[in-house]
């Protein structure tokens, strides 16, 4: 296997890796392990590729695929668990996000005429923070850490959309409204 194909097979493990979430009981040990493995793998990937040269947008592609695969799985198995668990209020604030992120989607799709996620250091917080959460669920402090994760979200999409609304060309390595790189 050549150095510059690592990146793209750490992100298929990860796809693997989230495929084979579905088939184990939520909150078990082999569910923590794989969905540790795939959490590293998701680090990993970008910094292997990076490191490697090997950044491509191929890649960046298929590690989105991998992602919006990896949070579609763990939610499947998830959602039933945080369904009993959290307050409504919670899950208003996560529909708020939910739609602010399609408002984010639709003007960046319209704009740029593609798919227009963006790797903002926000967004990246967020997915750290929505990656805990599972974790969070073993502590007695489960819905702060749930309602965090929601509040940090918020900001994140709400950056997203600034950036979209107010950019001319798509930047998918734009860090923040402020337009670090």
């Amino acid at each position: 296997m050549k150095k510059t194909m690592l990146p793209d097979c750490l992100t298929g493990l990860r796809m693997a890796g989230a495929l084979g979430l579905l088939f184990l009981r939520t909150g078990s040990p082999g569910f923590y392990g794989l969905y540790t493995l795939c959490g590293v793998s998701d680090m990993l990937d970008g910094w292997a590729a990076r490191r490697l040269n090997a950044v491509s947008e191929q890649g960046a592609r298929l590690d989105s695929a991998a992602d919006l695969l990896f949070c579609a799985a763990a939610m499947v198995r998830l959602l039933p668990v945080l369904w009993a668990l959290l307050p409504p209020a919670v899950w208003y604030g996560a529909a708020a996000v939910l739609a602010l992120r399609l408002i984010s989607y639709g003007v960046a799709a319209t704009k740029y005429r593609r798919f227009a996620p963006l790797h903002t250091w926000l967004n990246k917080l967020t997915g750290a923070a929505v990656f805990a959460i599972p974790y969070g669920l073993l502590t007695p402090w489960s819905v702060p850490i749930c309602a965090a994760a929601c509040g940090l979200a918020a900001l994140a999409a709400a950056e997203e959309l600034l950036i979209h609304l107010s950019c001319k060309a798509y930047d998918p390595d734009m860090k923040t409204i402020f337009g670090t790189r």
